[in-house]
């Protein structure tokens, strides 16, 4: 009889199904068997020094610039959407509400197929 996947779920709801005893020992060999990996040992870590004692300023600079604090979003290759504030009715909302993350997605699409069919005044 098959045993079923262990899984986790992440912070944003997705679901990973994590490897089988047997697939993890066939993952961890084919690591072993690749001469480009390295166990990284206590002996490497002590000679491991921080990005910018090692890289070049400018470097260091441009990756530190990247960061960006939790729930701050990136540069979007084209602003697609205005922040607005709007005002549901309670069933409205928890309906919406209850499909779960995408919910105000979904609100937007339902409102652009409201406008295909009606003609705004």
């Amino acid at each position: 009889m098959p045993v079923k996947p262990e899984t986790i779920q992440t912070r944003s709801g997705r679901v990973v199904e994590l490897p089988t005893e047997e697939e993890d020992a066939r993952i961890t060999a084919g690591i072993a068997a690749d001469q480009d990996t390295q166990e990284l040992d206590e002996a490497w870590f002590s000679r491991a020094r921080p990005a910018q004692d090692v890289l070049p300023p400018q470097v260091y600079e441009g990756l530190v610039a990247l960061q960006r604090g939790r729930g701050e979003r990136g540069p979007q290759k084209a602003p697609t959407k205005v922040a607005t504030t709007i005002r549901l009715s309670p069933e409205v909302s928890a309906a919406f509400r209850a499909t779960g993350p995408g919910w105000q997605t979904r609100i937007d699409e339902a409102l652009k197929d409201w406008l295909r069919t009606h003609k705004p005044a």
